[in-house]
This record gives C-alpha cells, structure tokens and sequence, in this order.
C-alpha cells in the first residue's frame, strides 16, 4: 500500500445523532493505514461522555498553577498595579475563549483530537505542519514547568539541608544542586507517564483545589506580613494611564493570549470526549475565564504586598515562599507549587504533543512514545533561559507562540466554519487520496496563509534574550499585536486562496449519504 494512492478502505456512511454529533457506522470497518492507528480514531459516541462539570474541572486544574501565577504577577513586576494587571487578564481570557469555543466544536461533534481535525484544511499528511508547530510550542511549556518543579525542590532541599546545598557551586549560572533538582523532577513526570493517563486523572481530581487553598494560604500570609490587605491595594502603578501603560499593555494583552493560544488549537483533544455541545461550551465558559481572573487576583495581590513588604516585586512564588522561616509553611507552599506544577504539565503539556508527534507517523510513534519525545525536547529548548525574566518570558515567548498559533487558529476556523459549515467527512480524514489528500496529501493554501501570517505575525518581533534584534525591523510595528495580526491574516488569505483555485465551498458534504439515527 503506498501513500499516493486511496487505502483499501472505502468512504463509509456516516451516522449523524439527533443532537448533531456524528460517528463512523458501526456496520462500517474503522479506518487503518498510515493515517490512522487507536489514539487517532474517532472517540465512539457512548465514550463520549464527559460534562459541562468536567470541563470545568479541567480548566480548574490547568489553570492553577505556576506558570498562570507569574503572569499576573509578571505584570507587577513590569510596572503595573493589581487593577491593571487583573483587567489583562480578565480581557485576554475572554478574548481566547472565543477561538477556544470554534475549535473546541470539532471535537464533541466527530470525536476527532487536534492534529486529524486540521487534516481538513491543512491535507492528510499537511496536518503535521500546525501539528509538529504545537507540539514544539508545548515541548517549551514542559520545559519551563519543569523548570518552576525543580527550582520548588532547589529551594525546598535548601532549606531542609542548609548551605551546602543551597550554595552550592554553579555550573552554567546556577548551582548544581539546582540542576539536580530539575532532572529529578523532570524524572518524576517520566515515570507518572509510564503508571497511565488513568493515574494523572485521578491526581487532578484533587490537585486543583489543594492549589487554590495554596493560594489563598500565601495571600493570608502576606496580608499579615503587610498588615493588612491595605497596603496590598495601595500599591501605585509604575506606568500610570498614559502612553507608558498603552506601550506595555498591546504585547502584554497578547502575551496573555498566547498563554492559551495553545489550547485554542488542541481544545479537541479534550472536548472529543464532550456528551454535547453544551456541555463543552458551558463548561470552558464557566472554567477558563473566571478560574483565570480570580487566580490572577490571587496572584497579584500577593507580589503587590511582596513589594509593600520586601521593597521589591517577587512575581516568582517559590522565590517568595522560601523567604519564610516557618517550616510547615515554607513545605506546604512548595508542595503546592510542586502539586499544581505536575497537574498542569502533564495534563496541558503532554497529551497534545502526544499525539501530535504520533500523527507524524500513527503506525511507528504510540501516545507514550510521543509524550516521552516531549519530554526530552523540553530539556533541549532550555526553559531557564525562556523563565529567567518577565520581559522575556510574557513579551517574547508569549509573544511569539502566540502569534504562530493564531495563525493556525484562523485557518482552522475559516476551513471549518465558513467554507465547510462545520461538515466533514470522517473516513476521508484517515486516508489517501479522499477530499483531504489535496496535492500529495498537502494543501498548498494553507501552508501560504500560515507563512505568511507567520511572518506578519512574529517576523517583527524582539526576539531577546533568545537572540538579539529583530529579523524585519519593516514590521516592529504588528508585533504588539502578533496574535491578532497572525489570526486576522491567516483567515482572510486562506479563504482567498481557497475561493480562487475553486477550493471553496468543495467536500463540505460526506462523501456518502449520512443517516439518521433514532
């Protein structure tokens, strides 16, 4: 069997239920072949099973932890105050929850994960375009949670042992017993794959509330240390309203975008499981942007009372919390950064690359052996230098995931909602030579779209610490506005071009008759 030519596999009838989601007929054979293997298939509707609860719950648990807490607390730092920090926030998250809904309806409708629903607009073997593009963006994210996980051991062990582990001599910039910290960390996370997804389900059951109760503890302690909440409220911004907050708010905005502009992508993976297109609109609408906002709230009151207390902003709470002298507290709030760091790391960060990196070749790289390949990436793109400071981290890594993975966005939702009216075929989804075989398995349109609203995207942006300067000083100007620029380019190019090579409105119907079932 070769790639070029159609699978042995027919196109089979697709059975559409009365509230609209669709599955293969259970009288038609599964797709196999190179496109297709256990992980990869359409989740079957009776499995499709989970609530506007357990949405929610999901959002709960990716949402508490580290990495949120430094981007709130990030923009303290950069200068502005807890009112401005939080209204960031609470608008950027808003403002995703709109491409997280669009892509997300793919997934409870045909049952598909991320990288077979960009199959639709990108070609059967296209796909691994976007799809290697998150999954690296993913393997950065990994990295930089690892990074937080082992500086909470770093600290912990610093305190517990004394001086000799906390000054140890430095290698590469840090102590080597940092360094340690990290690889044991990164080695925890190794084995919780190999015990199942089954385990990691059941830890974030409980993970996300112990993280807020976290929280909570770290705000009554710095309040006491302040004297009060007053003083947490009472911090000025640096920047004020005028054209210095304007100048940092654009890219911070984005910033906060891009945070989630990874899930806005792979949101199917989690929704595929959704029992109705309620349940996973409410629940992401209920979850992600008010679990945010408070959580940002959280955050930026206590590194506000860290600079009322200590005369200086401390967006890291591990840095923060091991300030303490009391030992239960400095080991309550590091377990809490070590609990919500493994929740959210291996449930937002491994399972989309995992399969991302089995779409790549479905019959040869298993979910786990995906996931483990994210795991040694996120060592190699060297998160420490990504987490060193706000600047770099909410301004340029942000910056650029955001506007690389907005550009993706808007050619999924141009190809799905507006040329194919939310219709795909799924059998041609898995095979060779079907309505999504394009030129040689690649739409050329949307590679078009996706380069150049890439460049417009990030082509101007400031790329430091990773290097210096900007590749196209011509575009400095979009690159404030990198996710938006990258979504509204992508979309209006794709459709062009589709509309203009005669693409458009084509495949928008199953290949043969959908039936009804009572």
């Amino acid at each position: 069997m070769t790639d070029t030519a159609p699978t042995a596999i027919p196109p089979s009838s697709q059975l559409t239920l009365p509230d609209g989601r669709v599955e293969i007929s259970p009288d038609a054979p599964a797709p196999t072949g190179p496109y297709a293997n256990e992980d990869l298939l359409p989740v079957p509707v009776e499995k499709r099973t989970w609530t506007t609860y357990n949405f929610s719950a999901l959002w709960v648990g990716m949402a508490h932890n580290t990495a949120s807490w430094t981007l709130a607390s990030g923009l303290i730092a950069v200068g502005m105050d807890w009112k401005q920090a939080v209204l960031t926030i609470a608008l950027a998250n808003v403002i995703v929850l709109i491409p997280m809904l669009l892509t997300g309806h793919a997934g409870p409708k045909y049952g598909i994960p991320f990288p077979v629903f960009a199959r639709a607009s990108f070609g059967v073997r296209g796909a691994n375009l976007p799809a290697v593009v998150r999954a690296l963006v993913a393997c950065g994210w990994f990295g930089i949670q690892t990074w937080i996980g082992g500086e909470a051991i770093y600290f912990l062990a610093g305190k517990l042992i004394g001086d000799s582990w906390a000054n140890a001599s430095h290698i590469g910039g840090y102590a080597w017993t940092m360094w340690l910290s990290f690889a044991i960390f990164w080695a925890i996370q190794v084995a919780i794959i190999y015990r199942g997804m089954e385990t990691i389900r059941r830890f974030e059951n409980w993970a996300a509330p112990f993280v807020l109760l976290g929280a909570g503890v770290m705000l009554w302690w710095m309040a006491s240390k302040a004297g009060g909440f007053g003083p947490l409220l009472d911090q000025p911004s640096k920047v004020g309203y005028g054209a210095d907050f304007w100048k940092i708010f654009a890219p911070a905005l984005m910033g906060m975008i891009g945070f989630w502009s990874t899930l806005s992508l792979n949101i199917p993976d989690f929704t595929r499981y959704g029992k109705s297109q309620k349940a996973q609109t409410w629940g992401q609408a209920l979850g992600l942007p008010t679990t945010m906002t408070l959580f940002a709230f959280l955050s930026v009151m206590v590194t506000s009372g860290s600079q009322a207390v200590y005369g200086e902003a401390i967006w890291d709470p591990v840095q923060l919390a091991a300030k303490t002298d009391n030992v239960f507290g400095l080991l309550f709030a590091l377990v809490t950064v070590l609990v919500a760091t493994l929740s959210v790391n291996v449930a937002a960060n491994l399972v989309s690359p995992a399969f991302d990196f089995s779409n790549i070749a479905p019959r040869k790289i298993s979910f786990r052996a995906g996931a483990l390949a994210t795991c040694v990436l996120g060592v190699l793109i060297f998160p420490w230098k990504l987490y060193s400071d706000p600047q770099g981290y909410i301004f340029t890594w942000l910056g650029l995931v955001g506007g690389l993975l907005g550009t993706v966005a808007g050619i999924l939702i141009a190809d799905y909602w507006i040329l194919r009216r939310g219709k795909l075929d799924l059998t041609d989804l898995y095979r060779a030579g079907g309505r999504y075989w394009y030129d040689n398995g690649w739409n050329w349109r949307a590679v078009v779209a996706f380069l150049v609203g890439g460049v417009l995207a990030v082509g101007g942006a400031n790329f430091a610490p990773l290097i210096d300067g900007r590749p196209i000083p011509a575009l400095s100007s979009l690159a404030d506005y990198g996710w938006a620029v990258g979504l509204g380019t992508s979309m209006v190019l794709y459709l062009v071009l589709m509309l203009a090579t005669g693409q458009g409105r084509t495949g928008t119907e199953p290949a043969v008759q959908e039936e009804a079932k009572a």
